[in-house]
């Protein structure tokens, strides 16, 4: 195959998976695990699937809305899952999703889902072209389409709120019943 030439992977072929018991040194002041240790556990899964699929080092460009769903407790088995929903020129975006287990019961629970921006690095530290994704499923083809309408409504709601066209009339009425008070002594 040509150097030019575009290459194409399957989802299947990045998918990663990892479980992890967690211990009392995870746990927070009001012993649930600590949300960050979770970040933490998914940002490193994030990596691993990112570069499983571009065959290079990656870092995390962003992380698209966190919601801890159900609390986690110690001594409950947290298991991982990533995917590549979207692939770009030179970034990805993993797809996550966090289950935990009581190993008594067998009950599971779904605690988090979230998609971070991964950008693969060449040996130089540029950003290196990516493989495309080979869509196989119409879960694959729905996650692709979401990061791609993702990705349009994430730059028109930075560009909304760009301070050299925001307009305070435009919003004022969300301060209506708002927890804030105004007290305006400039315009800018």
């Amino acid at each position: 195959m040509k150097s030019d030439e575009k290459q194409y992977k399957k989802v299947s072929d990045s998918q990663i998976s990892i479980t992890e018991l967690m211990l009392p040194s995870h746990s927070n002041f009001s012993g649930k695990i600590h949300g960050g240790h979770i970040l933490n556990l998914m940002d490193q899964i994030a990596f691993a699937c990112a570069s499983k699929h571009s065959g290079n080092y990656c870092v995390t460009a962003s992380v698209n809305k966190v919601d801890f769903l159900n609390p986690i407790e110690v001594g409950e088995l947290v298991t991982l899952k990533a995917s590549i929903n979207y692939t770009g020129t030179t970034s990805m975006v993993v797809g996550l999703r966090v289950i935990s287990e009581n190993i008594r019961t067998g009950k599971t629970k779904h605690c988090n889902s979230s998609y971070f921006t991964m950008v693969a690095k060449d040996e130089e530290g540029k950003s290196a072209p990516v493989p495309g994704l080979i869509l196989t499923t119409k879960s694959e083809i729905r996650r692709f389409a979401r990061s791609i309408v993702r990705q349009k409504d994430g730059r028109n709601r930075t560009s909304r709120f760009n301070s050299k066209i925001f307009k305070i009339e435009d919003y004022i009425n969300l301060f209506d019943n708002s927890n804030s008070i105004i007290e305006m002594k400039d315009k800018s």
